[in-house]
């Protein structure tokens, strides 16, 4: 659970957050939520966020939602929240007639798709909403949970439905106020007093915890997330200590202690599964240390799932900044998890910008207490995050290739790299808004689309597009770039968006990309090409790429490339 309290939000929320990165974002609600817009605002203070809030009155979703000039359009919300209280639902339930209320879940999910329609045709928010908590009016017992015509037949079936709806919708992202609920139970997250005097669903001892889960989810759709879990070992990801207790008395598997190392394990696979690179940082004999993963009949992780391992003894923090320089990933997307206090303190000194949980003592409770601090939440899933290690594993081999040539040319050509270049096509638009979201370092402009814009873009006569994929003899990096350009008059193309993994900079990639976009210009007819650059505190590394390209710097971030006298780029890149 957050330890921070509603009165230290209450007390954030009037701290001057002018410096902070702006947020806006509108909540409307059928109950009473001015309580939840201050603690939202003073977690995001806490967060490094300065969330500018509208909080609408009293029952206003529908008002709010539907009339073009109302309070909630002219905010100009990055996001709206929606909270339709379970409490609120019940009365409509009980004003339904007897025969019609089968199908109240039904008719309540066809007012949702409503709403967000309407948000969606009138504006480009994000949509947060709300689910709802279970509140069993207890009218049939149990057997509620076998007829339709129970209030609780209907409420899980209204969650089941809002998930369908959320997985159809790309902008539309759940706040799971149910599971909240379910682990702090409802007499914490509920206070009867409050809601019938004040309308407020929502005790002030949850607030904090829930405002957590929404900024979240914010971070994530504002490209703050985190990619990779850095493991130690012993005592870690098994009981004891190889070194000394040897491969048949280290603790993992159905007995003991050992059971609750394996379904640790077992999380961390499913994490590696969904994208989440794992490395290993252990002090220790490599050989030693791979014995597990190799040896253990009850291991659950294998060397299959470790994007990099690294054992020796150095210390951690050296070991760990090697890593990220391998993986080359930012280091505030790391968590490291490591058992040994002092291990955990030396880590933190050296490295602020890394994540590094308080384990508790006791190894049964690792699991359950990383799943409470929601660290890996995300904003998008794509087929293409489940090769991730794959991936960065071929980096690695990547890596330990180059340190065999004096001459980095000739390092690029071993590589045998060949691209595939073409517009944007529908089965990669998950991949593109992905990209959109995650990027921070080679973005030139730092734009977030959603999966919904992206399609809207890629049917656009007024954009054109170029999707870029890449692999090499270690292995397929999938699609590692996006160019979206922008039509603005007869002669002028100007790039809207320009992004790339930073698994593949200085290899090429970038003088690659830049030709195709002047041979893309050239084809449609256009004379020139405008780019800008618009600095974040993470994209100072492309600050003079345009002009390293060859285009000509035309001052406040803005260069031009003429497309008939443009000197095209050398590089090894093949083109299939």
């Amino acid at each position: 659970m957050e330890s921070t309290s509603f009165i230290t939000l209450k007390k954030n929320a009037k701290q001057d957050m002018t410096h902070l990165k702006e947020y806006k974002i509108a909540i409307v609600g059928d109950c009473s939520t001015q309580h939840l817009a201050t603690a939202l605002k003073g977690y995001g203070y806490q967060e490094g966020y300065n969330l500018n809030v509208f909080d609408s009155d009293y029952n206003q979703i529908e008002s709010q939602i539907m009339d073009d000039q109302s309070e909630l359009y002219a905010h100009t919300p990055d996001a709206v929240l929606i909270f339709m209280s379970t409490e609120k639902l019940y009365e409509k339930f009980c004003e339904t007639p007897l025969e019609n209320r089968a199908s109240f879940a039904d008719l309540t999910i066809q007012k949702i798709t409503q709403n967000w329609s309407i948000l969606n045709s009138k504006t480009k928010t994000n949509i947060l909403q709300f689910n709802f908590v279970e509140n069993d009016d207890r009218i049939f017992g149990n057997y509620a949970n076998k007829t339709p015509s129970s209030f609780l037949y209907q409420l899980r079936k209204l969650n089941v439905g809002l998930m369908e709806l959320a997985s159809q919708t790309k902008n539309a992202f759940l706040i799971d106020l149910s599971t909240i609920q379910n682990c702090y139970g409802r007499e914490f997250c509920h206070d009867d007093k409050l809601y019938y005097i004040a309308k407020m669903p929502l005790s002030t001892a949850i607030l904090p915890e829930v405002a957590k889960q929404i900024l979240d989810v914010i971070k994530s759709l504002s490209g703050k997330f985190k990619k990779c879990a850095i493991l130690d070992l012993d005592n870690t990801l098994w009981g004891g200590v190889i070194g000394d207790d040897g491969l048949n008395n280290i603790q993992i598997g159905e007995l003991g202690l050992g059971h609750s190392f394996s379904e640790f394990q077992m999380w961390l696979k499913e994490l590696k599964n969904r994208g989440i690179i794992l490395a290993v940082c252990s002090k220790n004999n490599e050989d030693t240390a791979k014995e597990p993963f190799e040896k253990h009949p009850e291991m659950v992780l294998h060397l299959e799932d470790i994007s990099m391992f690294v054992a020796n003894w150095e210390n951690k923090a050296s070991n760990i900044l090697n890593i990220q320089k391998t993986l080359n990933i930012g280091m505030d997307s790391i968590v490291f998890i490591d058992d040994n206090p002092f291990e955990r303190n030396s880590v933190k000194a050296m490295i602020p910008e890394i994540t590094v949980p308080e384990l508790p003592e006791d190894p049964a409770l690792y699991l359950s207490f990383l799943k409470s601090l929601n660290l890996f939440e995300t904003a998008s899933y794509s087929e293409n995050d489940k090769d991730r290690t794959k991936q960065y594993q071929a980096e690695v081999g990547r890596t330990t290739l180059q340190s065999n040539f004096e001459n980095f040319d000739d390092y690029l050509k071993s590589l045998e790299m060949v691209a595939t270049v073409h517009p944007f096509e529908e089965f990669e638009f998950p991949r593109i808004a992905q990209l959109s979201q995650r990027s921070n370092q080679f973005n030139l402009r730092t734009v977030r689309y959603t999966e919904a814009e992206i399609q809207q873009i890629a049917n656009d006569k007024n954009y054109l597009t170029l999707s870029f994929s890449l692999k090499d003899k270690f292995g397929d990096y999938g699609l590692i770039s996006n160019v979206i350009m922008e039509k603005q008059d007869e002669n002028t193309l100007f790039i809207t968006n320009w992004l790339m993994s930073c698994r593949v900079l200085k290899r090429g990639m970038e003088e690659f990309i830049i030709n195709h976009v002047i041979e893309t210009a050239k084809e449609n007819g256009f004379s020139k090409v405008i780019g800008e650059y618009l600095p974040t505190p993470k994209n100072a590394m492309v600050e003079k790429m345009y002009a390293k390209l060859g285009f000509q710097d035309l001052g406040n971030g803005k260069f031009e490339a003429d497309i008939n006298n443009f000197v095209f780029n050398k590089t090894n890149i093949e083109t299939t």
